[in-house]
C-alpha cells in the first residue's frame, strides 16, 4: 500500500469568526507559517472532532499542523 504524498506545515490561530446565524458554524481562521503571501491564511469550520468522538474547537493562539494530501500519485511529477 503507498503512502499518499503529503506536507506538513504549523500554524497558529489567529482569528475565531463567530457566525451571525445559529445554524452556520464558526470559522477559525489559521496563520500557516512557510506558506506564501497570498495563502498564508486559511479559514475552516471550528467544529472539530477528538480521538474519542467528541466534539470539539480550536482557541485563539492554538499551534495547529496543517497536512495537505495529494489523492493520486500518478498525477504527481517527480523531481
Amino acid at each position: 500500500m503507498n503512502k499518499k504524498p503529503s506536507a506538513v506545515m504549523s500554524g497558529t490561530v489567529e482569528t475565531i469568526i463567530k457566525s451571525p446565524f445559529p445554524n452556520v458554524s464558526e470559522k477559525a481562521e489559521i496563520h500557516v507559517v512557510g506558506a506564501g503571501p497570498l495563502y498564508r491564511e486559511i479559514r475552516i469550520d471550528n467544529s472539530l472532532t477528538n480521538e474519542n468522538g467528541e466534539k470539539v474547537s480550536l482557541k485563539l493562539g492554538a499551534q495547529v499542523e496543517v497536512t495537505i494530501e495529494a489523492k493520486a500519485v500518478s498525477k504527481i511529477a517527480n523531481k
